[in-house]
């Protein structure tokens, strides 16, 4: 199963379930989104607005690849899970949220390979295929909490 997340956010992201709908027409393998907020429903997943923390957990434990926001906790729980990631931000340009800061999230999983980065969602297809063959780094906690401090900060402005 692919898993797709909006974690809990009071914004919708409308946009990434469209085009993960789309995708679900095309891959043989089941989708489940929890959409958080959103006001699109999918004709071609399961879909469910909530899910409570033992199920969430269960769905990362038992997914094949997990597709998400920005979230630095469910980033997180996919890396600790040994799952591919594919990091789809929120952006404010969509009001899926008050400013770009997720954009900076995924940059700075990306940049230390942990992740792939879907900055564009007519990518997104060619991302879930290369996720499924990509070698991905392991994640290493910086030297300094610096960079725990920053993306703490970030992730408390949600």
């Amino acid at each position: 199963m692919i898993l797709v997340t909006l974690g809990t956010q009071k914004f919708q992201m409308d946009r990434l379930i469209q085009a993960v709908d789309q995708l679900a027409e095309k891959v043989s393998e089941e989708i489940f989104v929890q959409s958080g907020n959103s006001t699109y429903v999918p004709e071609h997943c399961r879909s469910k607005n909530f899910v409570d923390a033992q199920e969430f957990q269960r769905m990362i434990e038992d997914c094949s690849l997990l597709i998400t926001h920005s979230g630095v906790g469910t980033i997180m729980r996919g890396i600790s899970a040994g799952k591919p990631v594919i990091v789809v931000p929120r952006l404010a340009r969509y009001h899926e949220h008050v400013d770009d800061h997720q954009v900076q999230i995924a940059e700075a999983f990306a940049g230390k390979g942990c992740i792939l980065y879907c900055d564009d969602l007519a990518k997104l297809e060619d991302a879930v295929q290369t996720a499924r063959t990509c070698s991905f780094s392991p994640y290493q906690a910086p030297e300094s909490n610096v960079e725990d401090i920053i993306l703490d900060f970030l992730h408390s402005t949600k």
